[in-house]
């Protein structure tokens, strides 16, 4: 039996995006559940060489009969020592499972703002190639405390937990998969939930402004940090 990714997608507009482009380069191979058709999310880690889990527009606390058994599907994983990240809700539904709380973020933050890196080991290790301060895309308006097992590796301005790690695990707040295609659909479709009052929303309109060379040094920030994850498989 060949071993793959799986990846847990929630919403069809929010696939795995520029992660797809690198498993696909490292010749990887991958499933993704779509939960958002009805799949089921997966009882067995017998088959996954590592789990993913996107982003999604519900709340890591919304009673709906798939987190259950999601959350519980992340906790198996660790526990067997497979390698798992996860995109937005999906770090917080692995925050969630480590035990560590899902709440309000102060504000929401919807568009590219910066990221810096935090001083500690887990910091060191996954960002040691990167800037100390870079741009990435947000979209978000609940945030996670850091596990007790994890260490926070990146903040902004206005969410301090933008993402945890320890071991081969990978908890993200903000979008790192995004690919011009995905920010285009993103603000076509959801323009009308942005508040461009609010000097932590940007508008549809800015979301895509000089998109291509944001996407471009967004891939290369993602590729470093995916192909570290990759590493540890």
């Amino acid at each position: 039996m060949t071993k793959k990714v799986i990846i847990l997608r929630h919403v069809d507009c929010e696939g795995p995006g520029y992660l797809l482009e690198v498993l696909t380069r490292k010749k990887l191979p991958f499933e993704i559940v779509k939960i958002d058709e009805g799949e089921s999310v997966p009882e067995s880690t017998a088959d996954m060489l590592a789990l993913v889990s996107m982003g999604g527009s519900m709340s890591a606390n919304d009673n709906l009969p798939w987190i259950a058994a999601e959350l519980t599907l992340i906790r198996n994983a660790i526990d067997q020592g497979l390698p798992v990240l996860g995109h937005c809700l999906g770090g917080q539904f692995i925050a969630k499972a480590l035990g560590a709380q899902i709440t309000a973020n102060p504000v929401r933050e919807i568009g590219w703002f910066d990221v810096r890196s935090s001083d500690n080991s887990e910091a060191h290790r996954w960002l040691a190639e990167l800037p100390e301060k870079f741009e990435v895309f947000h979209w978000h308006g609940e945030t996670f405390s850091t596990p007790k097992r994890g260490e926070n590796i990146l903040s902004s301005e206005h969410c301090e937990n933008q993402c945890f790690a320890f071991d081969n695990v990978l908890g993200f707040q903000c979008h790192i998969e995004m690919t011009q295609e995905l920010v285009e659909e993103w603000a076509r479709r959801f323009k009308n939930e942005i508040n461009p009052e609010s000097e932590t929303e940007q508008s549809a309109e800015l979301l895509v402004v000089n998109l291509q060379s944001r996407i471009d040094n967004l891939n290369r920030i993602a590729d470093k940090i995916y192909e570290r994850w990759i590493s540890t498989f």
